[in-house]
């Protein structure tokens, strides 16, 4: 490759630095001889040496703050790190370390990263996009930082999922990262303890009224589209009610999706149709229960009653066999406090705040929680649950760990062994009664890359439900028998790459069948997409030849 770039602007450009790793000639030719030392690397022993100065650290948020600081400085150093054992690294780079750095991310602040859209530029969104210095963006991963993880409002500190998660789009499913955008679109926050904060890296203001902040997204959305037409916007971690009216305003007119709601609902069905296939049912066949009726409970409620419709029910049929459970209680056909999306799945039911109550006169064969208050399924519930079913599937889906609804060991000791169980992080595995049984972590980052890929190949112009179905067919698919008899319900994450591959070849199979695409398509899918996958290896650089005078006669 070509560059402008040389001496020290070139290796303060983390895309292009390769540290240790030039060579003489490029050493010579980039004006590099003496800023650097007078060696030349393999990315082995750099990999070596990260994992040394890695293996000093004594916490993971440690080990965050040092990988993101590496990433700063050294972007295909980084990623070849962190795809090198991602069962190791997701876990750090993502949730559950992610959730302690956003914590605290105005205090480990060390430099920018991504862009801060404020509500104060309103009129010049466009504008403002344009001081990003890549002109071909694809996916612009954008919070308001309303509602992240199981931490609620945190403003500014939110543009740590962002960032994280567009990390995840290169790391699981080799997006190339020269393409991605993480976003804040700051609207202000209502938590008081970081508006008094003085590191407090955001508006110092509450948020404002709703027709206010659509306006503002509205004006985000439209500047997008023209500076960006290839570019897919990702929304992430809004609060309940925004995640779902936002990508119900936008999601037919443009290229968005909201992971929350369709990338949470993709991993957990993928869990779903293996747990059915453990039992020897289908997903029409279930019946199932919710605790917790927000944005990623609807979401994944829409996207299983679609699944089952597949299957030959009625929207009707699929809704009727799926009920919710909230703070205030059942939904019911006797509450008044229901907003618009949550309707569908309030049915005739005596009025009940008693979530094992609930469970004994529904009987449901799968809990699935998301209601993001740790230790909510009690022994009660999961005793409730094993009473009524041989093979009770119980997913515990809140992060970060201490919000689960429970914990593997509780699940399986308490259901004496019998539940299919998974939960939102990972937990290790657990010894009962002479077995090893190996809970599955019901994480999106199987599901939004590989859609990801399969939109950056094929260049979608739209995104939709289906290509989540498909997704989180071919995630399930690709669980071997031994594991399912374990009962693990997702594949293993030290081999995402491939995993991830697959699925997006499906999904962009499934982009040209549904005319979405807006390439050519090809004969080989799965070739396809690996032609595609960003590999985490250095280049040779070469020094572009300035543009000789033109003599004016």
């Amino acid at each position: 490759m070509t560059t402008n770039k040389r001496g020290i602007e070139l290796l303060q450009d983390p895309a292009l630095n390769k540290s240790t790793a030039f060579t003489e000639a490029e050493k010579q030719a980039l004006e590099l001889v003496g800023l650097v030392p007078d060696v030349i690397e393999t990315e082995d022993l750099q990999l070596s040496r990260v994992m040394m100065q890695l293996g000093h650290k004594n916490t993971d948020l440690e080990r965050y703050i040092y990988l993101i600081n590496l990433l700063d400085h050294n972007e295909t150093l980084f990623y070849r790190t962190v795809m090198s054992d991602p069962a190791r690294f997701l876990p750090i780079v993502y949730d559950p370390t992610i959730a302690e750095a956003c914590l605290k991310f105005g205090h480990i602040y060390r430099q920018a990263r991504g862009m801060y859209l404020s509500i104060t530029r309103r009129g010049k969104v466009k504008e403002v996009l344009q001081n990003w210095p890549q002109k071909d963006v694809r996916f612009i991963c954008v919070t308001d930082g309303g509602r992240i993880l199981g931490l609620g409002d945190i403003g500014a500190n939110g543009m740590g999922i962002p960032i994280g998660k567009l990390q995840l789009y290169t790391a699981c499913a080799g997006v190339p990262p020269q393409y991605l955008l993480p976003m804040y679109l700051d609207a202000g926050t209502n938590n008081e303890q970081y508006l008094h904060d003085p590191l407090y890296l955001g508006l110092r203001k509450t948020r404002p009224a709703t027709e206010e902040l659509y306006s503002f997204v509205d004006e985000f959305v439209e500047a997008v589209q023209e500076l960006y037409p290839r570019c897919c916007i990702h929304f992430e971690d809004w609060t309940g009610v925004d995640a779902v009216h936002l990508l119900q305003r936008y999601r037919d007119k443009s290229c968005v999706y909201n992971d929350d709601v369709q990338g949470t609902a993709g991993i957990v069905l993928a869990g779903m149709i293996n747990a059915a296939k453990i039992k020897g049912t289908k997903l029409s066949d279930e019946k199932y229960l919710f605790l917790g009726a927000g944005s990623a409970g609807i979401g994944l409620a829409n996207l299983l009653c679609s699944a089952m419709v597949q299957e030959g029910l009625t929207l009707k049929q699929a809704q009727d066999r799926v009920y919710m459970f909230d703070l205030n209680g059942l939904l019911e056909t006797t509450r008044t406090d229901l907003v618009d999306f949550q309707k569908p799945y309030a049915h005739k039911h005596a009025p009940t705040r008693d979530f094992p109550s609930a469970i004994q006169s529904i009987k449901p064969t799968t809990i699935i929680g998301v209601s993001t208050i740790g230790g909510a399924f009690t022994q009660k519930v999961v005793e409730n649950m094993s009473r009524i079913n041989q093979r009770p599937v119980i997913l515990a889906l809140s992060n970060p760990t201490d919000h689960a609804e429970c914990t593997a060991e509780q699940a399986y000791t308490w259901s004496n062994g019998k539940a299919i169980f998974a939960a939102g992080v990972q937990f290790a595995p657990v010894h009962l009664n002479d077995k090893i049984f190996l809970p599955g972590q019901a994480n999106n980052f199987y599901i939004f890359p590989a859609i990801g890929m399969a939109i950056f190949a094929t260049q979608a112009s739209r995104v939709t439900d289906e290509m989540f179905i498909e997704a989180a067919h071919a995630v399930a698919d690709q669980v071997r028998s031994d594991l399912l008899n374990q009962g693990l319900i997702y594949p293993l994450q030290s081999n995402i790459l491939e995993t991830e591959i697959q699925t997006a070849a499906r999904v962009a199979k499934l982009v040209f069948d549904s005319g979405l695409a807006r390439v050519p398509r090809p004969a080989d899918m799965v070739s396809f997409i690996r032609e595609h996958v960003y590999k985490p290896e250095y280049a040779t650089q070469t020094a572009r030849k300035p543009q000789s005078a033109t003599r004016v006669a």
